[in-house]
């Protein structure tokens, strides 16, 4: 069953994208090392549908979490609206 992030508060939305793609890294780093390891790689792609389910529900509620190409914009640019991605929580 694939997690849904949709009753997340913006902040908590913003803090489980990052442990996923710290936890995405970090299975890709493990996968460097050990390609044949089944687990490992259904791990990443599981964790990686979860962190591409997240990013567009985020976008989709409060705008894009990059910008040069990395995600696309509504009208009007959001990009410029803060806070921006890294600053929440600060």
């Amino acid at each position: 069953m694939e997690k849904t992030y949709n009753d997340l508060p913006k902040k908590e939305l913003i803090t489980k994208i990052h442990q996923l793609k710290f936890a995405a890294v970090d299975l890709n780093l493990y996968l460097d090392n050990h390609p044949g390891n089944k687990r490992a790689l259904d791990d990443y792609n599981t964790i990686t549908r979860r962190l591409i389910a997240a990013i567009d529900l985020y976008e989709s509620k409060y705008g894009p979490q990059t910008n040069f190409g990395g995600s696309e914009s509504k009208h009007p640019w959001a990009w410029v609206d803060e806070p921006w991605p890294w600053e929440i929580g600060e």
